[in-house]
């Protein structure tokens, strides 16, 4: 047998709105993109969206099944909410359901196992056959069994049960025969806003310049053009499914194009924070899109050097020095109106630039904030100093008691920066705890926390030491 390129038609007179109905049943009524007149979708943190979508139709009175297409693939069914915007009192859903069976050619195939097909031969020349597997394929022709491809497969029509977009079936009664508009609302999955910063560092490092980003991922399975675009930035508590959550959504690994011609509003909405574009948008499925956020210049920032300790160096003798203790940098700003800031900053990533000796902008850090009100303060670690090194040695340690101990000691911090530098040194401190003695000044800044600003001196080094008491 002579093997063809398999290709799959059907009887298109037949189909409605992309659903087959037979020539003797009255076909529902459907109502697709073409009858959307407005759109919004709020987008959330936690990979959801909130979609109303508005249409114009007119229904006649009585009970109708209509089809809403043109919905999100990744819809949850149980949240749809239908009312009449022209009048809410004549509309009632009195059954949904969801078609997501989507048409293609090998569903097809699977939805005629075991019925009559024909086969093009071209010419106008047609075999007739019973399809008996899709794997193969397999056909019983005239009483012998044929598998491979050999011919166009044709069919009379296309099942009821399979439709060649996501869509609504609804069961409507309509008080009145009259033009209205309709609001379907549902949550959809696959969709996700994220915040994304750039933070421009001045040659003396005490002001940046800072842009925000909103990245949009859409894989809901729905593209919307021309929305009106909202954000909700917060925790939002969701009820997790009873055996397990839903699938959490890929993000898209390409980078998408900036635009910055728009800017969105920002307002409290109940324990969030809501952000509302100036202008509509289109957000196309499986695209990544990013909008302007917020922009900033000349904002005063510090930068700090920190020196970590931990809680378990009290409890144990060490004969040699503590290794592997680097000093981490630290950037630090005030998101304050003071500052030229002052607006709820989303949760995000921030990465951290700086022009060298030519002028050319160098990436040296990023971290993540978490949602940050207005005068709050932001921290962000940019990695490790290269120039300035800690030691730790334990000079002393000694049980007084049950459960009571002294231990001392000695912090060496060395700069080969050709400038003076201040180390914070930040010691963990268990139990209750006093310093005996100490060569700086400290503070405890919370119960079980010591804090010293160690200055050291160009290509020079400092010791710190300190002897302390702990109970546990």
């Amino acid at each position: 047998m002579r093997a063809f390129c398999v290709a799959i038609a059907f009887v298109t007179s037949l189909v409605v709105g992309g659903v087959a109905w037979s020539r003797s049943e009255p076909g529902p009524q459907v109502i697709t993109q073409k009858d959307q007149r407005d759109l919004q979708i709020t987008i959330y943190n936690g990979n959801l969206g909130l979609v109303k979508d508005t249409r114009e139709v007119t229904l006649g009175s009585g009970v109708h099944t209509v089809q809403f297409m043109d919905v999100a693939a990744q819809i949850d069914p149980t949240s749809v909410h239908l009312t009449s915007l022209t009048n809410a009192a004549a509309l009632k859903i009195l059954e949904q359901n969801y078609e997501y069976d989507l048409l293609s050619g090998q569903k097809l195939m699977e939805k005629y196992v075991g019925r009559k097909v024909r086969l093009s031969q071209g010419n106008g020349a047609f075999l007739e056959g019973t399809l008996l597997s899709v794997n193969g394929p397999v056909y019983e022709i005239n009483g012998q069994i044929y598998t491979g491809h050999f011919g166009n497969l044709v069919f009379p029509s296309l099942p009821e049960n399979l439709v060649s977009k996501p869509t609504l079936v609804w069961l409507l009664r309509n008080q009145k025969a009259a033009p209205q508009r309709i609001e379907a609302s549902y949550l959809a999955t696959g969709v996700n806003w994220k915040a994304d910063y750039v933070l421009v560092l001045n040659a003396a490092d005490n002001g940046a310049d800072l842009s925000g980003w909103v990245t949009i991922d859409n894989k809901s399975g729905a593209s919307y053009k021309d929305a009106a675009l909202k954000l909700v930035a917060g925790d939002i508590h969701r009820a997790v499914e009873r055996y397990g959550a839903k699938r959490a959504m890929e993000l898209a690994a390409a980078p998408a194009a900036r635009t910055a011609t728009h800017d969105f509003a920002s307002e409290g909405f109940f324990e969030y924070h809501l952000y509302t574009l100036d202008a509509r948008t289109t957000i196309k499925d499986n695209q990544t899109k990013q909008l302007s956020l917020m922009a900033a210049n000349g904002v005063p920032v510090t930068k700090q050097l920190v020196y970590y300790g931990a809680r378990d160096y009290y409890r144990t003798s060490y004969g040699t020095p503590v290794s592997n203790q680097k000093v981490g940098v630290f950037i630090e700003l005030v998101n304050s109106q003071a500052n030229k800031l002052g607006i709820p900053l989303p949760k995000g990533k921030v990465r951290v630039y700086k022009a060298d000796r030519s002028g050319s902008q160098q990436f040296i850090g990023e971290d993540w904030i978490d949602h940050t009100p207005k005068d709050e303060r932001v921290k962000i670690k940019m990695g490790e100093a290269f120039d300035v090194v800690g030691e730790r040695t334990q000079k002393d340690w000694k049980k007084i008691a049950w459960g009571v101990y002294e231990v001392e000691w000695e912090i060496s911090l060395r700069n080969h920066r050709k400038e003076d530098v201040t180390v914070t040194v930040i010691e963990p401190m268990p139990g209750d705890w006093e310093v005996l003695r100490a060569t700086h000044s400290h503070e405890r800044i919370e119960a079980h926390t010591l804090r010293f600003q160690i200055p050291v001196p160009k290509d020079g080094a400092t010791k710190l030491g300190y002897r302390v008491r702990v109970r546990f």
